[in-house]
């Protein structure tokens, strides 16, 4: 976990993603990524000169699932943890019937999960997208949207006034897989009804060929790329303004 909280450090120091006194809220899945924030962001908070809150904080899709596992994680960091029910499952795939029902669920969890984070406090909230994410994202982006687009480090929402921010984009996903089996962090197994049959899973798998078989080093020069283009926030000196 030393080595996320490292990769974690250097994200929110080059985009300058926490103030003295924040209250953050980090949004957990259930999954290693969430988890692994998590870890990381509260072993930061122990000697960051900024002093900041760390407080978990998971949206139920309408599973009602059991949540002690990931309680229990947090309390070992001495980090509170909330959960609130939703409907959204419902919604997208039985009464919508979302043929494509990606891109609508992501709206509604972002939007139920700053929700849940102003009623608890916090103006932040740390999502948990990885250097490996920050790729196929702009890839999906590319090859299926027709723009060169990908989501900035740092997000200010005016409707809200919440700040999201992704303080592990430098950290490799293995890096995460490796910690996640290490540390037997609870991960729990997606409920989603299309787990691993979408886009962004062929997308990954894409890039994953292209690095290890016919392209290697294709991530490091894609990602450098991405920091080096005229994308909106990813110049660090972009995230400074307005936090």
């Amino acid at each position: 976990m030393k080595r996320i909280t490292s990769y974690i450090r250097k994200a929110v120091e080059d985009y300058q993603m926490i103030e003295e006194g924040d209250r953050v809220a980090v949004g957990i899945s259930g999954g290693k990524d969430s988890l692994a924030l998590l870890g990381g962001m509260a072993l930061l908070s122990r000697y960051y000169p900024k002093k900041f809150t760390v407080i978990g904080l998971t949206l139920d899709m309408g599973a009602k699932a059991d949540y002690s596992g990931i309680r229990r994680y947090c309390e070992s960091f001495g980090v509170e943890y909330h959960v609130k029910e939703t409907n959204i499952r419902e919604i997208i795939f039985d009464i919508r019937k979302e043929p494509n029902p990606c891109a609508l669920c992501a709206k509604m969890r972002r939007g139920a999960l700053n929700d849940f984070a102003k009623e608890m406090g916090c103006k932040k909230v740390a999502l948990g997208h990885h250097n490996d994410d920050v790729i196929e994202t702009f890839f999906l982006s590319l090859l299926y949207e027709g723009r060169v687009n990908c989501f900035s480090p740092v997000t200010h929402l005016d409707r809200s006034g919440i700040y999201q921010i992704r303080p592990m984009i430098y950290v490799p996903e293995r890096e995460v897989r490796g910690v996640a089996r290490r540390l037997e962090l609870p991960v729990m197994k997606s409920s989603c009804p299309v787990d691993g049959e979408t886009k962004r899973q062929y997308i990954k798998e894409l890039i994953h060929r292209l690095d290890e078989e016919t392209t290697p080093g294709l991530k490091k020069r894609l990602f450098t790329a991405i920091q080096n283009g005229k994308l909106d926030g990813w110049k660090k000196e972009d995230s400074r303004k307005g936090m």
